[in-house]
């Protein structure tokens, strides 16, 4: 259980997160996969960086696991970003000239973990966000979608109660943003993960049993879905992908091909 009690910031926070300091902010993290939806200068980027240990809060508390973490040294909140907290982030922030399992044995070399365990870990965790068989790209041979499991399996590999995504989906088109959804709803509900997921997209939010939305600094209000949109569902209620074929490429003229890498109607 986590939880975060009238916390507040100073507006030297501001120039940081480039929002207003949350005032007062209260949140109870459950299993309920919180989804924070805002516009920007809302203050949730403040609130991510007190969850995420980067910065502490000038006024309240904020306990992660029956650990008042908020008033730690930067050593010691650096040992629970470690230990306790997944971070999935919009760009991804892959190490671009490393595979795929090296990417996610990263947080583990931080630990001392012997090399044998930390690759053992770390192709268990790209098995579990079904990219097995992708563990020896770099990032520049994986699509945008397979970047970001790389990145969820790289949160994933220290097993920690908590993942906070900030915009995971901001440069993933549909199909993959509900991909991308899709996991992260079943390591909800077969591991018990607490996610909290930022987005500005309230069809995003949508997919979250519980949105709390900030305004101005403040949380503006804080509601529970019974029924969620499964992000799954949704999924294969989309129409099937165009395949081009080596065999269709064998039937095209040569004028249709010369429109089809123009991007023109074929």
């Amino acid at each position: 259980m986590s939880t975060v009690e009238r916390v507040a910031t100073r507006a030297r926070w501001s120039a940081v997160s480039g929002a207003p300091s949350v005032r007062r902010a209260k949140r109870e993290a459950s299993q309920a996969s919180p989804r924070s939806a805002n516009t920007s200068g809302s203050g949730k980027s403040t609130l991510m960086n007190i969850l995420g240990c980067l910065d502490r809060p000038t006024a309240g508390t904020y306990s992660l696991a029956g650990v008042d973490v908020g008033n730690r040294t930067n050593d010691g909140r650096a040992i629970v970003r470690n230990r306790l907290i997944g971070f999935i982030f919009q760009g991804f922030n892959l190490l671009s000239r490393t595979t795929a399992l090296e990417n996610v044995e990263l947080p583990l070399s931080y630990r001392g973990v012997p090399a044998k365990e930390r690759r053992r870990r770390s192709e268990l965790a790209l098995a579990s966000v079904g990219l097995a068989g992708r563990m020896d790209h770099t990032p520049n041979q994986l699509s945008g979608g397979q970047q970001q499991r790389v990145a969820i399996a790289r949160a994933l590999v220290t097993d920690p109660p908590l993942l906070l995504a900030d915009e995971p989906t901001g440069n993933l088109d549909t199909r993959t943003s509900l991909e991308v959804l899709s996991l992260l709803q079943k390591l909800n509900r077969e591991r018990g993960i607490t996610i909290v997921l930022v987005t500005h997209e309230p069809d995003i939010a949508a997919c979250a049993s519980r949105i709390i939305t900030f305004r101005d600094g403040r949380m503006a209000s804080d509601e529970r879905q019974n029924t969620p949109i499964d992000a799954a569902h949704e999924l294969a209620a989309l129409p099937p992908m165009e395949v081009y074929t080596e065999a269709a490429a064998e039937a095209e003229t040569p004028a249709l091909r010369r429109l089809r890498l123009l991007g023109g109607p074929v």
